[in-house]
Order: structure tokens, then C-alpha cells, then sequence
């Protein structure tokens, strides 16, 4: 057990979160090239914390070692969200993903295909004719925005405009309370980006309970009527699966997809001759530009990752950006490659970490699936 390279500093003063924030790429190859390791500590959010960029230590933190490290009650997700399968901890966040898991899968999910399918189509051909440069990042996001609203909803764009529209500027605003200070604070004429956060979330969830209470088809339906432990988890599980989290995911891997084949004609023609060679695309995409950060525990006991002694109450952040270029894993690292995952990397997909990794992953990774392969 070797001690982590680095230093965590000293209390405020040894803080380095606004670098980290500014640049987060930039801060952790800096650091991995600095310490030669792909495991490192600093302070951030004014704790102690280990940084993990390697496939080993993220598939300890994420997966053998999960109950050692554990979601930190505090943080901005359980404010804005309330207790759900993503920041819960232990029996009850078990407990919640073993009744969700079901609508994410079988009948559940191919019943959403033809919906998906009549959206992008809708969506994408309006972005082909228009014969004018587009922002697709945005243009991809309002795709994911009706995907979602339609489907955990029930509120189609095309049937409920206003009420579409309405729904859309809330979850915007709601979004903004995770990447504001966490100031409540309301004067006249003006609110702090939090407090406009939480009042938007209140407006979304008197929407949700009403759909909840009076609409019995669909996911909503089928929500309402699972044996949740709280009488609120289906409301708060519904703000989490119409926030702007899942489009702003989608949006990011669509443009991504743009980028990396629009001058490469072979590749996408490939991709027309063989549907499975999609599959490499988006697994590839993933790997050089997943969609999130990565994600923050909290150890709850002195534990070892990678080989490295983590004391107590230290936080532990996994950078997926990093992790994916993990050289030990992923030869060429740097390199756009998606012949890897039918090779060298072929049956590897869990050393991916954009969606989470092991039991606390993304419970609606397949549906995530299923919209990436009809929109391109």
C-alpha cells in the first residue's frame, strides 16, 4: 500500500477548485504527467480528495469497493433532485433501482421505439434540408428534450406545444441551480441563480404530481404504480428523468458524432454497410468524449485504491475524460479508433465510465443506447 502522490494542502488556502473547474482535462493531465501517476490527491470543495484517471482505480471505486465509497448527502444533486437512485446510498438506493430497473428494460423499452424513431426522423430531417449553417448542440438537445418529456412524461411537442415549451424553459432553469453557488437569496427585482433553480423546480414538480395523479398510460403510469419507498419518489424520480441531464447527454454525443465524421466519408459509409460498425462508433465516441465529468464519493472508511492508501473522509472523484485514455488499457489513447473495440478492446465495454460503472450505474444506459443508434 503506497502513500498518494500529491499534496491535499492546507484548509481554504490549498484549495484548488477553480482551477479544477476551469479546466478539468488540463488540471488532471498536468497532474498525472507532474506525478507520474494516474492516481493523485489536492484539495477541492475544500476536502482532501484522491483523484482517479485510471481504469483500475475506477473500477475499484465504482464497482468491488462501491460500499466503501459512498455519495455525499450533501452535495447539490440531492437539493435540486431530493433522495433518488442517483444520490442515495446503501439499502435504500438498492432498494430504488431494483423497482426502477423495470422500466428501463424488455416490453418497457421497445415500446418506446416507435416514438423515438417518429421524433428523430421528425427532428433530424428538419435539420438536413435547412441548407443553412446549424448549432446542432442545440438542435440536438431540443431532439433529446422531446425524447424525454414525450416519453417519462407524456408531453409531445407536437400535441402540447405551450405546455412543451413551458416544461423546457423550467428544466433550463432548474439545471442552472447545479452550476450556481448554492445561495438562496431573493430581493426585489432580483433572485440569485439558485433561487430561480428552486423556485423553477417547485413549479416542475406541482406539473409532475398533477401528471402523476390524473395520467395512468405511458412510463408515468407505470412510475406511479411501482412500490416506491417514499410517497415522493415517484415526483422526485420524474424530476431527474426530465431534467436537462439526459438531453444535454445526448446532445453532447450527437455533436460529437457530427464532428468526428463529417470529413470522413469511408467511416460513415461503413456505418451504412454495417450496422454493427455503428455500434464501434458510438462506443469509440464515448470513450474520447463522454458526456460527464465523472462523479464524486466520499470514503466512509480508510480503504486502498490502486494500490493507494485513502484515509477516511476523503472525497474520491473519478474523471472519466482521463480514465478512457488510460494508456495501460486503451492503446494510442488519443487516437479516434473504432476498429479497438471489435480487437484489442473487443468485450471491454465496462471499462467505460461516461454512464457510471458496476451496481451504481446508469439505470437507463440501454435506452441512452437506443436513442444514439436512431438519431444518427
Amino acid at each position: 500500500m503506497s502513500k498518494l502522490p500529491g499534496n491535499a494542502g492546507v484548509s481554504v488556502l490549498g484549495d484548488k477548485s477553480l482551477e479544477f473547474y476551469r479546466d478539468p482535462v488540463s488540471f488532471c493531465r498536468q497532474r498525472v504527467e507532474k506525478h507520474r501517476s494516474r492516481v493523485f490527491q489536492c484539495r477541492i470543495l475544500n476536502r482532501p480528495t484522491v483523484f482517479i484517471c485510471s481504469v483500475q482505480g475506477m473500477r475499484e471505486l465504482l464497482g468491488e469497493k462501491s460500499n466503501l465509497f459512498l455519495k455525499d448527502p450533501t452535495d447539490l444533486m440531492t437539493n435540486m433532485y431530493g433522495d433518488t437512485v442517483v444520490t442515495t446510498n446503501g439499502e435504500e438506493a438498492c432498494l430504488l433501482r431494483l423497482s426502477l430497473s423495470s422500466l428501463f428494460t424488455g416490453s418497457c423499452l421497445k415500446s418506446s421505439n416507435d416514438y423515438i424513431t417518429s421524433v428523430c426522423e421528425r427532428c433530424l430531417k428538419d435539420l438536413s434540408v435547412s441548407g443553412q449553417p446549424q448549432c446542432v448542440y442545440s438542435d440536438f438537445k431540443r431532439l433529446g428534450t422531446e425524447l424525454v418529456l414525450g416519453l417519462f412524461l407524456n408531453v409531445r411537442a407536437e400535441e402540447e406545444p405551450e405546455l412543451f415549451q413551458e416544461i423546457m424553459q423550467l428544466c433550463t432553469l432548474h439545471w442552472h441551480g447545479l452550476i450556481s453557488a448554492p445561495v438562496n437569496l431573493k430581493v426585489p427585482l432580483w433572485s440569485s441563480g439558485y433561487s430561480t433553480a428552486l423556485n423553477a423546480r417547485d413549479k416542475l414538480m406541482d406539473i409532475i404530481k398533477d401528471k402523476l395523479e390524473n395520467d395512468k398510460q405511458g412510463f408515468v403510469g407505470s412510475l406511479g404504480s411501482l412500490p416506491l419507498p417514499e410517497s415522493s419518489s415517484a415526483s422526485q424520480h420524474l424530476l431527474l428523468f426530465i431534467s436537462a441531464l439526459i438531453p444535454k447527454a445526448l446532445a453532447s454525443l450527437l455533436t460529437s458524432f457530427t464532428l468526428a465524421l463529417s470529413g470522413d466519408q469511408q467511416t460513415r459509409h461503413q456505418i451504412l454497410e454495417d450496422p454493427d460498425y455503428l455500434r464501434l462508433v458510438l462506443l469509440e465516441l464515448q470513450r474520447l468524449w463522454p458526456p460527464f465529468i465523472g462523479g464524486r464519493r466520499i470514503a466512509d472508511k480508510d480503504a486502498t485504491l490502486a494500490g493507494f492508501h485513502v484515509p477516511k473522509d476523503y472525497g474520491a472523484i473519478y474523471i472519466s475524460h482521463s480514465v478512457h485514455r488510460d494508456p495501460e488499457v486503451f492503446h494510442q489513447p488519443d487516437d479516434f479508433l473504432p476498429e479497438r473495440w471489435g480487437g484489442r478492446n473487443a468485450g471491454q465495454e465496462h471499462f467505460l465510465c461516461s454512464f457510471g460503472n458496476g451496481p451504481r450505474s446508469c439505470i437507463g444506459t440501454k435506452l441512452t443506447d437506443v436513442f444514439l443508434k436512431h438519431s444518427p
